[in-house]
């Protein structure tokens, strides 16, 4: 078992540097129809993983089998290297948090939280002590005495979360936890769960099917599609180098050109010509070119460079987004092209003219 410590809101953190979890070959199936197909990833003691993928896909299914709510079919699911397939789920020690919270309305928030620390028959002194750390370390050490339903959404996914965190889990599953909240609320409480997590260096799955907030809580991402892992990888690389177009949509990316190679690494488009870097695509080959949506910048006065490809096309709508605008462009050869341009300088009105310039490292050749 890997040496650990503990912080001052008491969870215990793993100093071990080897791989912490790690599934091998999990397989499972529902009659004739496979749920997962050999699945095989690691997760670093420390780390946060985020599963993303469409609904339907067996993410959640993954997340079962880790927990032993589901049994797989095939494969091993070990955990510091022991293999925990056979453990029943009270005795693997992984917390869990749902969508849906799963809190007792009728308790109170101290309540809720000794709950399971009551179940392990711990003493009282060390039950009151577990559930003031957790309390302190989700920033509601106000609010203990208060009844569920005098929480917000917000608040009461704070609760589940510190609830679970209580028995000091060794691993952290999160299953839709921001599922039932609003975008807003959505996009401030993912950071703060992050920042809990890793203050207490808990290594956690975190399961969604929003790329933005899995992208904002993980340290490695993996995409999951029927069944499989396609792409796993840090959120830099899957956002900037998605493995297929599919993995591109799944994104939320749109533009997509045909495009065929030629000498020297050129891939010629509808609308000018590409490099492709590390391009191992052969001379003559028809390929799919993908522009991200953060590609382009207003072309201004003498501003042209190397490196750079120049669009030239008509607007076709305008749409203000606070930050950014997004923007849509028509070009000659009829390719309608999104982009989220910065707020300033403020590009033209719906109808006009508009020149734009597109990085090439920001271009993806499939």
């Amino acid at each position: 078992m890997a040496d650990s410590t503990t912080t001052k809101a008491g969870c215990c953190l793993n100093r071990s540097d080897a791989c912490f979890l790690e599934l091998k070959g999990i397989a499972k199936s529902y009659g004739a129809s496979p749920a997962l197909d050999r699945i095989s990833l690691r997760v670093e003691a420390g780390q946060i993983l985020s599963i993303l993928g469409p609904s339907g896909c067996g993410k959640t299914t993954l997340l079962r089998v880790m927990a032993g709510i589901e049994i797989q079919n095939d494969g091993l699911v070990l955990i510091d290297g022991q293999d925990i397939s056979g453990v029943p789920v009270h005795r693997r020690n992984i917390g869990m948090v749902f969508q849906d919270f799963a809190l007792f309305p009728h308790k109170t928030v101290t309540a809720n939280i000794a709950f399971g620390l009551e179940m392990m028959n711990l003493s009282r002194i060390e039950i009151d002590k577990r559930v003031a750390d957790m309390l302190q370390l989700v920033d509601m050490a106000d609010y203990g005495n208060r009844q569920i339903d005098q929480l917000s959404g917000g608040q009461r996914q704070r609760i589940a979360l510190a609830r679970s965190l209580a028995p000091h889990p060794r691993l952290l599953l999160l299953d839709e936890p921001m599922g039932s909240l609003d975008r807003e609320l959505r996009e401030r409480l993912v950071q703060d769960l992050g920042a809990i997590l890793k203050n207490i260096n808990m290594t956690a799955v975190y399961v969604t099917h929003d790329h933005a907030e899995g992208f904002v809580v993980a340290d490695q991402v993996a995409i999951m599609n029927q069944g499989k892992i396609e792409q796993i990888g840090t959120p830099e690389s899957v956002y900037c180098q998605p493995g297929t177009e599919k993995i591109a949509r799944f994104l939320g990316f749109d533009n997509f050109l045909n495009g065929t190679v030629e000498p020297g690494g050129l891939i010629k488009t509808g609308i000018g010509y590409f490099r492709a870097s590390g391009s191992d695509h052969r001379i003559g080959e028809t390929v799919r070119v993908l522009i991200r949506p953060d590609a382009a910048v207003l072309e201004m006065e003498g501003q042209g460079a190397s490196g750079q490809v120049r669009i030239i096309g008509t607007m076709v709508s305008r749409m203000f987004m606070g930050r950014s605008y997004r923007i849509r462009v028509r070009t000659p050869n009829d390719d309608g092209l999104v982009f989220d341009l910065p707020n300033q300088p403020i590009p033209p009105a719906a109808g006009n003219p508009i020149r734009l310039l597109i990085r090439d490292s920001t271009v993806t050749v499939f």
